[in-house]
């Protein structure tokens, strides 16, 4: 897995995303989080970019990711980044956990 970091001007850590290779040509994106004071400044978007290009190196041309109906915020962000709802959807501690997927 790799582990990206947005770090502020002055050394602050203020944004962290994950992903990985989960098998040929298959990518999944963990773990995006971004402090609220940096949101709205392109921090999500930068990271959402190095992942993927991360995920394009290692020759994904397909990328997953999971979020959670509270997070609308989220769902927004990735659907106006070209992730689409797969119709996968799972429990995470009771809380339906959605897939979505984007082609590379």
């Amino acid at each position: 897995m790799s582990i990206f970091v947005a770090v502020s001007p002055t050394g602050e850590v203020v944004g962290t995303i994950a992903c990985k290779v989960v098998e040929p040509g298959h990518g999944h994106l963990r773990g995006m989080a971004v402090l609220p004071q940096w949101h709205g400044q392109g921090v999500a978007k930068e990271l959402l970019a190095v992942a993927e290009e991360e995920l394009r190196r290692q020759g994904c041309t397909r990328v997953t990711l999971n979020t959670t109906e509270p997070l609308h915020r989220a769902v927004h962000f990735y659907e106006k980044n070209g992730y689409r709802a797969s119709g996968k959807i799972r429990e995470f501690f009771g809380m339906p956990l959605y897939d979505r997927e984007k082609q590379l």
